[in-house]
């Protein structure tokens, strides 16, 4: 029997007609709520048979978790918020907080699995973890840790960076484990005898969930210079090491102590029960999923901008700020505002990296927020910030002749060795809310664009993209606007920027299980996952342009008053 002959025998033709029209009516309405539901129902088999990705990134503020299927499309996420501590002259994270945020950002995620599609989350097609880049974790033969993280923020370990650059005519930032080691020799730090390993964020938790002391190739380089050509640790400037602290009589040799390079693609290890356990403690996350080589944040970001083939590069914006150019040939010298590290796959990056971007500016904007809640204003923060931005392209070209310096730490670009944030104006300048907020921006990129500029004058490094990421880009134009003005480019931001790190890392974690046979990372990102992204350009504007060039000759005239700070301005203001 059909349903249009019930129809008519149930209440006749008249009858008929209304409910036909009406279910006609109804289907076209809730077409896009059906749709959605025949979506759920196919993402629940999806993620009931592992076919999915997991990545899981440690940044420097937030640690945050990414479930994506096998189109890419995030199907659910959770986060955890966090902030590191001055302890002992040491910017760290604490064991317990890295545990805690690991488990918190894991968790979220598995809760809204359940309430969206109503299954418990069991298993991953593959995992991937990232965070940010270089730092020193040190462990003994028990694997406990011998010191508190020491994260890449520290500015501690000038001399040992010194000694090592000019060692193996190799430029050794202050940011990188190896200099972290060497500080602790130079220093004669009780627990350097009794090291058995050193890792970065990223292979701790890899460790952790594995039992494998693996890490990515870009990850490793910046711990250690790589090889291109061996894509491993430089075996030559190993052997230099050992050398020079033979005298010591450790009964370790570097080597030893380095974690294993991966390069994308690669399996680096499964997880473990006890891993698994780890990472969700309510016992419901089974053993044995693929992991690819742990990463760090700035080849997730690479990755998450499809910035991974020569001539092209990205800027992520975030407590610290980097912009990474893939390289066609190598720099014709050393220099130490440029790291010299590799994209996941083991090919050459510069990178310019400053340590301070938009701490002081959400300082800036954390105070705006009191005086609005004092007057009785309860502004949400997408709008304060929206706001405030937007005021900076009112300004004047150039910031109205103010000056700042977001320094809450150490700045290895321009050789301030500890964190001074400061205002300055003269009685001349032109000091209003637009101007002001212009200046905090040009700030934020300030450090970054002196290290450019050694790419772009003095090396003449070719640049066909430049791609951005970070939440700063959650405000449309301004951010582009201000990078554009900064390196004199066209800067692009694509649909998926707001996905972070996180999401760049499920991205390797699904390039592990879903590649095709010889499929390399760029053909990967540029055929599947990034073939019909949108993206919005915007080219630098001319008086932009000049107008940041004016700010940057201030910006350099001005880091004697910001050295002065820093002899005279004692910590915690003399308390």
């Amino acid at each position: 029997m059909s349903i249009d002959w019930f129809i008519m025998e149930s209440v006749g033709q008249t009858g008929a007609a209304i409910i036909a029209l009406t279910i006609v009516w109804t289907c076209n309405r809730e077409g896009e709520r059906i749709n959605v539901t025949r979506s759920q129902v196919n993402l629940k088999e999806a993620i009931t048979k592992g076919e999915t990705s997991l990545g899981i990134e440690l940044g420097s503020t937030r640690i945050k978790a990414v479930l994506i299927d096998q189109s890419f499309e995030t199907i659910a996420s959770g986060s955890f918020e966090w902030e590191n501590q001055l302890k002992g002259g040491y910017w760290t994270y604490s064991q317990e907080d890295i545990l805690k945020g690991l488990q918190t950002a894991y968790r979220e995620l598995k809760q809204e699995v359940d309430r969206n599609y109503g299954v418990t989350l069991r298993t991953a097609g593959s995992i991937g973890f990232s965070a940010m880049m270089h730092g020193y974790l040190a462990f003994d033969g028990k694997g406990e840790l011998l010191v508190p993280f020491r994260t890449w923020r520290n500015a501690t370990t000038g001399q040992a960076a010194r000694e090592l650059t000019n060692l193996f005519q190799f430029n050794i930032p202050e940011r990188w484990s190896i200099a972290h080691l060497y500080q602790a020799v130079l220093n004669e730090e009780e627990h350097v005898p009794r090291i058995d390993f050193i890792t970065t964020l990223s292979g701790y938790i890899h460790w952790l969930l594995t039992g494998n002391k693996a890490i990515g190739i870009g990850d490793a380089s910046g711990m250690f210079p790589i090889d291109e050509a061996s894509h491993n640790y430089h075996a030559t400037m190993i052997g230099q090491f050992d050398d020079r602290i033979a005298s010591k009589g450790y009964a370790w040799k570097l080597e030893e102590l380095l974690p294993k390079v991966y390069v994308s693609g690669e399996q680096a290890g499964e997880l473990t029960e006890a891993g698994a356990l780890l990472l969700d403690p309510a016992g419901d996350l089974q053993p044995g999923i693929p992991l690819c080589p742990p990463e760090g944040d700035a080849g997730t970001g690479m990755v998450a901008t499809n910035s991974v083939k020569k001539r092209t590069g990205n800027v992520s914006v975030g407590t610290s700020v980097f912009a990474m150019i893939v390289l066609e040939k190598e720099l014709s010298k050393v220099y130490p505002e440029i790291d010299m590290v590799t994209t996941p796959d083991g090919s050459p990056v510069a990178m310019s990296h400053a340590n301070n971007c938009s701490s002081d500016l959400n300082a800036w904007v954390g105070l705006f927020r009191e005086f609005s809640e004092a007057m009785g204003f309860d502004i949400d923060s997408g709008k304060l910030f929206s706001v405030l931005l937007n005021k900076a392209l009112e300004a004047d070209p150039d910031g109205g002749g103010l000056l700042s310096y977001g320094y809450l730490s150490g700045e290895n670009i321009t050789g301030i060795e500890k964190g001074r944030p400061l205002f300055v104006r003269s009685p001349e300048s032109h000091f209003n809310l637009a101007n002001f907020m212009r200046t905090h921006l040009f700030s934020a990129f300030g450090a970054l664009k002196l290290g450019m500029d050694i790419l772009t004058e003095n090396e003449h490094v070719a640049i066909d993209s430049i791609l951005a990421h970070g939440g700063l880009f959650k405000t449309p134009v301004v951010g582009q606007r201000i990078v554009a003005a900064a390196l004199n480019v066209p800067v692009s931001v694509m649909s998926t920027a707001g996905e972070g790190g996180a999401w760049g890392m499920a991205l390797l974690a699904s390039y592990l299980t879903g590649k095709a046979s010889g499929e390399s990372l760029a053909d990967f990102l540029e055929g599947k996952v990034f073939k019909d992204v949108e993206g919005t350009e915007i080219a630098p504007d001319a008086k932009d342009v000049e107008g940041f060039g004016a700010f940057v000759e201030r910006y350099k005239a001005g880091l004697a008053i910001e050295q002065a700070a820093v002899e005279h301005l004692l910590e915690n203001g003399g308390r």
